[in-house]
């Protein structure tokens, strides 16, 4: 047997399975962002499909605080990474084909409550 037969079937997840979890959480539409699918809440993005180059095919991107953006990209590189071109970005990029509908549906938890959070007011 080969070692090839040890390898988990790659996830079969696509943006309609995004959408559809996105879908479940209060306020989120289906939407475009750059003439791409995405989701949004009260007009916010919360993750699309990429429109930049830069991106592997099959990739999404998700709204992310920089430190949970971070965290993701030391737990599992294999799913997460970014791009230069989304360096200043508060998202993180995702492959499709790496991920669970479980993780994925906690990863869309995480966008919706970093995309709703109440900003904090700036000091003078």
């Amino acid at each position: 047997m080969s070692y090839d037969s040890y390898k988990m079937p790659a996830s079969k997840i696509t943006f309609d399975t995004v959408r559809d979890i996105g879908l479940g959480l209060p306020g989120v539409e289906a939407s475009t962002a750059y003439g791409m699918p995405a989701l949004k809440v009260k007009g916010k993005l919360l993750a699309a499909v990429p429109a930049n180059a830069s991106v592997e095919p099959g990739s999404l991107v998700v709204r992310v605080s920089l430190d949970d953006r971070a965290e993701l990209l030391g737990a599992d590189p294999r799913v997460y990474y970014v791009t230069d071109h989304y360096l200043d970005f508060d998202g993180v990029l995702v492959r499709l084909s790496r991920i669970t509908p479980e993780v994925l549906r906690d990863l869309l938890g995480m966008s919706y409550k970093y995309v709703n959070r109440k900003p904090t007011r700036r000091k003078r």
